[in-house]
């Protein structure tokens, strides 16, 4: 691995400490190592810790090897999450079992350090990978920020979370306003920059870590702001308004400036199911399509205490 890439993390389950000094002393250089002395220990840190790969002993006290990765594949933190088993037992049967429980791979004990090392980065490479093409599949390729997909995905979350915790969420739709107008008048490469300038710009303005914005479709963004009412997020989408203004993109087709309206929903969700995310979305939507007939470069808001069936 590259010295100056981050170290991925491994996770070994193991009783035998023996066992877990050989796998450590073989990997420590490489790796950031988490040790866990039995199977429910190495669930919970599997959890906690999110490895990038699991090495896990086969024949353990408590739950066994098998019992363990049944768990793993089961529990959505941790079911993508690759594991080699490492075992004495020299059974086709049983490999075969692990290969059909999730396993990618075996490693024999004795331990050879050249084989334990050649296996672990495999995987690890496999994992990176797999992770850089998840972020791709989840990026809208012109703007940089999240696409459609992985704004529903957030949502869905993000709703679930705040159903939980009885706290509010406010959902936002904005437009590029006269954007066609843009388009028509400078060209279809201009408007792409013009969208890259302002996804960079909205983004940059909302600071918090838990804050989030995608790319709708078209000219549309969509933002969601966990855990903040009503008023706090009418002030960071007007700000968001005016950071744009400040570009001062000409925008001549429509005598001024490019600008952006906003509509703005916060709510207390009452049901955890999409289809109530669905009617808060809307909710936004439809403000925004108030905010364009009103006349533009303007943000409208609405609350409400909950959302109800």
């Amino acid at each position: 691995m590259a010295a100056s890439q981050v170290k991925q993390r491994v996770l070994i389950i193991d009783d035998q400490k023996s066992n877990l000094k050989i796998l450590s002393d073989i990997l420590r250089d490489e790796v950031e190592l988490i040790l866990a002395q039995d199977g429910e220990q190495g669930i919970r840190k599997a959890i906690q810790y999110t490895p990038d790969l699991i090495l896990l002993d086969v024949v353990m006290p408590g739950i066994d090897g098998f019992e363990v990765i049944k768990q793993l594949k089961h529990d959505p933190a941790t079911y993508l999450t690759p594991v080699i088993f490492i075992t004495s037992l020299n059974d086709v049967n049983h490999e075969e079992k692990g290969f059909l429980l999730g396993a990618c791979d075996y490693i024999n004990k004795p331990f050879h350090a050249a084989v334990v090392m050649a296996r672990v980065k495999l995987h690890l490479q496999l994992t990176r990978q797999r992770r850089m093409l998840e972020q791709l599949a989840n990026i809208d390729p012109l703007t940089a920020v999240a696409n459609r997909r992985k704004y529903q995905e957030v949502l869905a979350q993000q709703w679930r979370d705040a159903y939980r915790k009885r706290s509010s969420l406010s959902l936002v739709m904005v437009d590029v306003d006269n954007f066609k107008l843009y388009n028509d008048h400078y060209g279809h490469a201009a408007g792409d920059r013009v969208l890259q300038q302002v996804a960079m710009t909205l983004a940059a303005e909302l600071r918090r870590p838990f804050d989030f914005i995608a790319r709708y479709g078209g000219e549309e963004f969509v933002i969601i702001l966990p855990d903040t009412p009503a008023d706090d997020s009418f002030r960071i989408i007007d700000g968001c308004r005016q950071a744009i203004m400040q570009l001062q993109i000409p925008h001549q087709a429509a005598g001024g400036c490019v600008t952006i309206s906003a509509g703005g929903y916060s709510c207390i969700p009452e049901q955890p199911d999409e289809a109530m995310s669905a009617l808060a979305l809307k909710q936004a939507d439809d403000l925004l399509y108030q905010a364009k007939r009103q006349g533009k470069n303007r943000v409208l808001w609405t609350a409400s205490v909950e959302i109800q069936g």
